[in-house]
């Protein structure tokens, strides 16, 4: 064999880049941590940090180390290396050296980016105005993941059960909101993500199968609004529209939010709706 074909047969195969991973949502975080760990430009503890802090909700404010080490995946001893780091950079807390829970400078990571959206910045006048015109509370949020988060809020005195407010997060599925965002997905982006839908039957009204939900999606892509009637909670009703940019591309969706004994459907689609039509189309010029 000639010296040339000898190298060529011995040399290494070329290393490819690693292909992107997409998010599984039945991973714990530490498992697609781990998926990620052979990129080199890849910060495992930083992913880390953030795996704690996305592991605190509403329900759970105050964990000890034992069940956050359980909920993402993380040893004790990596989840005790992320509290102390946290605790140092005043993003956590502890009172007993057993119980931990976040402090409010963590809500500085969520406002650099809320700050930093043109649309939240710009939005609040329009919001305010619109919220005066109908007499009721609106709203402005954008798609993350399976869940819409509120990046603007206008809001009205009335006694509601739900406390909304800019960073609020709920379910895409069975929020209007959420699904004008889903409704605007690209087809093969919204395939992939309908079976990773939980659907949990928050009233008896609410949305439970992927095949439903596929044709309410179909609807409120046809219309161009969504309504959603007492799905998420019950005497609450509400619509959304999408916002888009210069290039068409929906990114936020602007909604209004009533009780259902003051405000039927077909006064929301007679009144409230050319109301919520301008008001998108406003925003989406500041976004041009």
């Amino acid at each position: 064999m000639a010296r040339a074909e000898i190298r060529k047969a011995s040399a290494p195969p070329m290393r490819q880049p690693p292909a992107p991973l997409r998010e599984d949502s039945t991973l714990t975080p530490s498992a697609h941590i781990e998926r990620l760990s052979g990129d080199p430009n890849f910060m495992t503890s930083l992913a880390r940090g953030l795996a704690v802090i996305q592991a605190f909700t509403d329900r759970k404010r105050q964990m000890t180390i034992s069940h956050l080490s359980l909920k993402t995946g993380l040893s004790r001893a990596a989840v005790r290396r992320c509290l102390y780091t946290l605790q140092k950079l005043g993003y956590a807390g502890t009172d007993d050296s057993r119980h931990f829970y976040l402090r409010p400078h963590v809500l500085a990571l969520g406002h650099s980016y809320i700050s930093s959206m043109p649309l939240a910045a710009s939005a609040q006048p329009v919001l305010e105005h619109t919220s005066k015109m109908l007499h009721e509370s609106c709203s402005i949020a954008t798609l993350d993941g399976l869940e819409i988060i509120y990046v603007a809020r206008a809001s009205v005195t009335r006694i509601m059960s739900i406390d909304l407010r800019v960073g609020s997060r709920l379910p895409a599925f069975c929020t209007s909101m959420g699904r004008v965002l889903l409704a605007n997905l690209p087809e093969e982006e919204l395939e992939r993500v309908l079976p990773t839908i939980e659907f949990t039957a928050n009233t008896e009204r609410t949305v439970r199968s992927v095949e439903r939900l596929r044709q309410v999606l179909k609807q409120a892509q046809r219309n161009g609004y969504a309504i959603v009637d007492q799905e998420l909670e019950l005497g609450l009703r509400s619509m959304a529209v999408p916002i888009r940019n210069a290039g068409g591309t929906t990114v936020a969706a602007l909604n209004v939010g009533a009780h259902a004994q003051r405000v039927s459907i077909q006064q929301m689609q007679n009144t409230f709706l050319p109301h919520l039509l301008a008001a998108a189309e406003e925003l989406s010029m500041l976004l041009a």
